[in-house]
């Protein structure tokens, strides 16, 4: 298992307490480098309905809801690549 797939399989188990440097690692390896406006960083996505995803640190932890926006985010591309 990647260093990747590791980090999607920690968020999923428990979403509350995702760094956010972990959850900006896999954004990265997903979506490419970010677009970054103060505190948010965007990722653009392949799709038009909604074409990006956006997170923001918290105290060095990531959102929860955020990690739940980028889980579904990732089960999403990976429907469109199949």
């Amino acid at each position: 298992m990647t260093k990747i797939n590791k980090l999607i399989e920690r968020m999923r188990a428990n979403p509350n307490a995702v760094r956010f440097n972990d959850l900006a690692k896999v954004c990265e390896h997903f979506f490419g480098p970010p677009r970054q406006t103060g505190s948010h960083k965007v990722y653009k996505t392949l799709w038009k309905d909604d074409p990006r995803v956006n997170i923001q640190d918290k105290k060095g932890k990531a959102k929860p809801y955020q990690v739940k926006q980028v889980l579904s985010a990732i089960e999403k591309l990976r429907e469109v690549e199949k």
